[in-house]
């Protein structure tokens, strides 16, 4: 790669959260105005709740009911946000006005039949707007910096709203882009997380929460000296305190953790993030976004090994437990008809359990995806299921904290191994 910006840049994700109004995209600016001399690659989500919303304008557009008011909401979240951030918001709408104009030309033509492609050319939109609006923001106030199309550099294949990567085409791609775009001076790019583009130019995306695994990628893929990732929390906590209020803050932790945390489901890190950095030994800053100055937390090959328990609850949980309809054992044959059922529907296990006659897996509760599942399962084998549970994780555990954890609550299901504890629950 000739490019001089790739071997030293820093990448900076924003979440959701973190632009959901006018203040938090001010807050953005300040934060780059810090790093004035610094190649910066800004790798930004859809403005927060959006992309929740643009999932109800899709189930609408789906089922045939009416959309317009989604989209007028969706609308006018974004002009709301530009009106606030400058008295003649006139440039940021004329940049946004085409693409509200695409989205609505999408809805008013005949869907696919396929949901999981719909879902990606619908709720993309909501990168596309939140970027195009702060690098015009960005622009008009002083902080140049060139717009990207991510789906013309990170290249996958068709697999919608669960994209697998090509990292030899994105790796041409991205430096065919740079190059394109290079200059001598310092600069600044912005493009959108979570979302990005097939061989034959359809829009991808990476799953839910996926915009941390963009950063990742466009980092190995540049070699880049860190990873900041920009939050609304202090760093990298041991609990989300919405559910733990006594959660701590973890100061540096290494690679195996995170990733171990992150398969366990905690919230802070997409699992698919850390395996990337981890391979070109490009540490992780996690930090707050109302404090850019404070130490935040950082993954890296050197985070410490002070094991603080950490605490991981999963809500919204299904328990399946799955027994051969003639009473039979529980064989190999029995466990791969299952496995490939689950695979067919992208069901990630988030605990599974074999005994003689049975085996139970405890999984999101995705009712759509869940449903298609146990109507193929119940053809060879009988069902039984509880859902509204949760999936309790607690890693560095000690008897005196799971007992703490779980008093007074009914088990479904338990595992431990050395260094974990996993709990099914009835949630509260």
């Amino acid at each position: 790669m000739q490019n001089h910006f790739v071997h030293h840049c820093i990448v900076f994700k924003f979440g959701g959260a973190s632009v959901k109004d006018a203040s938090g995209v001010k807050n953005l600016r300040r934060i780059l105005q810090q790093f004035p001399k610094q190649n910066v690659f800004v790798v930004i989500s859809a403005v927060g709740k959006t992309t929740n919303l643009l999932e109800k304008v899709l189930d609408a557009y789906f089922n045939g009911e009416n959309w317009r008011e989604l989209f007028e909401q969706l609308k006018n979240n974004h002009l709301t946000i530009a009106k606030e951030l400058m008295e003649d918001a006139s440039e940021i709408e004329s940049v946004l006005n085409p693409i509200f104009r695409a989205l609505e030309e999408k809805l008013q033509s005949t869907h696919s039949d396929c949901f999981e492609y719909e879902y990606d050319q619908i709720v993309s939109f909501g990168e596309i707007l939140s970027t195009t609006l702060i690098s015009k923001y960005l622009n008009l106030l002083g902080v140049k910096n060139q717009w990207l199309d991510v789906r013309r550099m990170l290249i996958t294949d068709k697999s919608f709203m669960e994209a697998k990567l090509d990292w030899e085409k994105s790796a041409e791609m991205l430096d065919a882009e740079l190059v394109s775009h290079s200059s001598d001076q310092t600069q600044v790019f912005v493009t959108q997380g979570f979302i990005a583009g097939s061989t034959n130019n359809l829009t991808t995306t990476f799953g839910r929460e996926g915009s941390d695994y963009s950063a990742a990628i466009i980092a190995y893929l540049l070699d880049a000296e860190s990873v900041t990732i920009w939050k609304d929390v202090p760093g990298l906590l041991n609990a989300d305190p919405k559910f733990f209020p006594e959660a701590v803050k973890l100061d540096a932790i290494s690679y195996e953790e995170a990733i171990e945390l992150s398969y366990y489901g905690a919230t802070i890190i997409h699992p698919k993030t850390l395996k990337p950095l981890q391979n070109k030994n490009i540490p992780l800053y996690i930090k707050p976004f109302l404090e850019p100055e404070a130490p935040g937390s950082v993954i890296s090959a050197t985070g410490q090994a002070d094991n603080v328990p950490s605490y991981i609850f999963k809500r919204n949980q299904i328990l399946i437990t799955i027994f051969p309809k003639d009473f039979s054992f529980i064989s190999v044959d029995n466990l791969s008809e299952i496995f490939y059922i689950l695979s067919q529907h992208n069901v990630k296990i988030n605990l599974m359990q074999n005994t003689a006659l049975s085996f139970s897996i405890c999984t999101d509760h995705k009712p759509r995806r869940i449903g298609e599942v146990l109507n193929q399962l119940t053809r060879n084998f009988l069902i039984k299921y509880n859902d509204n549970m949760e999936l309790v994780t607690i890693r560095h555990y000690t008897d005196e904290i799971v007992a703490k954890v779980i008093a007074g609550r009914n088990v479904y299901a338990e595992q431990r191994s050395r260094t974990t504890v996993q709990v099914v629950v009835k949630c509260d």
